[in-house]
């Protein structure tokens, strides 16, 4: 469980060390623009903050499972303060991600073929060599990071009250969540291919889901953080559901209309808005969140590959 004070104790500790990232207001929606983070996603903050809390590292370092955006955010934030990093994922990540984590550093580890192996391996690998592990979503310093957003949110936009957020794990969803608790609502927005928050607030409990669709590499759990599930029922998060086709044609329209170039995950949430899966009383002020643009710019103008029919990778 987190609370507004640990989002505030976390902004402390990662500024200067993150973007403020700007926001765009355009016919009543303001986009939050988290996508020009570093390593071109959200989860930086949680992984500075992770680290910085920790305190002196052994000689180790820091590991995580991830073969995207949460493996980038670790070990940028590992070799900025000159740490190793080691970074598990399955032998059949995609060898784009795996480039760019060894580009930045990390030492990479190819174990398994879905996430749960290489999950599994970075946590006997901290225990074994005491390197710090960093969760993908489901540890407090990791959601206090994250909802460091919601925060900056509160002093963009006057007036606010609902940020539309996409859930994959629910570190972010957490984060937000707790950091605006009692000051704006947050309604998480979800594929219908990969519903863990959905899912969890119809059984009163996290449980585990299939996951597939054009989203399914970011917002890829197949289970929602337990921290998230606290934070979502206490505070009251909304959830909606929308469709493959929905999530690709807001990623169009945010190129085509504004030239903002994100991965599909990244505009989950503004799909809830385009296809009325989530419609604003009148005079509501929502903010969108826009929380990652490590895509293929080839994609933008034309529909990435199918995905699998189903999978569980994390």
């Amino acid at each position: 469980m987190i609370s507004t004070a640990d989002v505030e104790l976390a902004a402390g500790r990662i500024r200067g060390r993150v973007r403020r990232t700007p926001v765009l207001a355009d016919d009543g929606v303001w986009f939050k623009l988290e996508q020009l983070q570093h390593t071109g996603s959200f989860k930086a903050r949680g992984a500075f903050n992770r680290i910085i809390a920790a305190g002196e590292l052994s000689a180790a370092g820091v590991v995580a499972a991830s073969g995207g955006n949460a493996g980038l955010a670790v070990t940028h934030a590992a070799r900025e303060f000159g740490v190793a990093a080691r970074v598990y994922v399955p032998a059949n990540a995609p060898a784009v991600k795996v480039a760019k984590l060894r580009a930045l550093g990390a030492a990479v580890e190819l174990v398994g073929d879905k996430y749960a192996d290489a999950y599994d391996a970075a946590v006997k690998h901290a225990a074994d060599s005491g390197a710090l592990f960093c969760h993908a979503y489901d540890q407090p310093e990791i959601c206090a990071g994250q909802g460091t957003i919601g925060l900056e949110l509160l002093d963009q936009v006057d007036g606010l009250d609902t940020i539309l957020v996409a859930v994959g794990g629910g570190g972010l969803l957490a984060g937000i969540a707790a950091a605006v608790e009692g000051r704006a609502r947050v309604v998480g927005v979800e594929p219908r291919t990969a519903p863990t928050l959905n899912a969890a607030l119809a059984a009163g409990e996290p449980v585990p889901v299939e996951v597939s669709g054009v989203a399914a590499d970011s917002l890829g759990a197949s289970r929602l953080g337990d921290i998230a599930f606290a934070v979502a029922t206490r505070t009251g998060v909304g959830s909606v559901l929308v469709d493959d086709a929905a999530i690709l044609d807001a990623r169009a329209a945010l190129w085509d209309r504004y030239r903002l170039a994100v991965e599909p995950g990244g505009a989950t949430a503004f799909a809830a808005l385009r296809t009325g899966a989530y419609r604003p009383a009148p005079g509501e002020r929502v903010a969108v969140l826009l929380c990652g643009a490590n895509t293929d710019p080839a994609t933008l103008t034309s529909p990435p590959a199918a995905p699998p029919a189903a999978r569980t990778p994390r």
